[in-house]
């Protein structure tokens, strides 16, 4: 019986039907990596805004903050503290074996210090992150609205390079996780050829 908005509903299938989304939502949209590029959401959302603002790996070196509010103002609404470390860790060769993103300034130690404020460091992406973002303009991924519709974004990265194998990655979900080492480069390709030859 309905009355108005109200839907009468069993209090158990409710929780299962909202706990069900709740968990799909956190696994798809944040938690684990997409197998395509090996990219979270935010990873994805900031070095597409890097790219976007053309900070290749030979361009000028740009605030911190500046790629933060970039990355919150079109595509991330979320903390920029989110955001911020997020980007910390895709400089860190500590943390990455392959950093996706060029830091100067403190970006941390491997002792647990932490990076100075963003307003202090400055950043642009790595040769391989350019390689992880050729020919995006070419039609190679699909695309979607970014939170509010006023653009697209990215769904994957045409990701020339096995990125969830190079860097591995670590994710909890609700019910599942995914704890994947970081490869060498070399034989990691050594290994793809063999696949492909036989």
């Amino acid at each position: 019986m309905e009355i108005g908005n109200i839907k009468k509903q069993e209090i158990i299938k409710e929780m299962q039907d909202c706990y069900l989304d709740y968990a799909m939502s956190v696994i798809v949209g944040r938690a684990l990596p997409d197998a395509r590029d090996g990219m979270k959401p935010v990873h994805r959302r900031i070095l597409y805004a890097m790219w976007d603002m053309g900070l290749r790996s030979t361009a000028k070196l740009r605030k911190s903050a500046t790629v933060v509010g970039e990355v919150l103002g079109k595509y991330h609404p979320h903390g920029d503290v989110a955001v911020y470390d997020t980007m910390v860790r895709l400089a860190q060769d500590f943390s990455m074996r392959y950093p996706m993103i060029q830091g100067q300034g403190n970006f941390g130690s491997l002792d647990g210090d932490g990076a100075a404020a963003m307003r202090y460091t400055e950043c642009r992406l790595t040769p391989l992150a350019e390689e992880m973002m050729q020919d995006i303009d070419k039609d190679t991924v699909d695309w979607v609205d970014n939170y509010d519709g006023s653009r697209q974004e990215p769904l994957s990265l045409p990701a020339k390079l096995p990125q969830l194998l190079l860097n591995g990655s670590v994710g909890i979900a609700v019910g599942m996780a995914t704890n994947i080492p970081p490869h060498n480069l070399t034989e990691l390709v050594d290994g793809i050829n063999y696949l492909i030859v036989n």
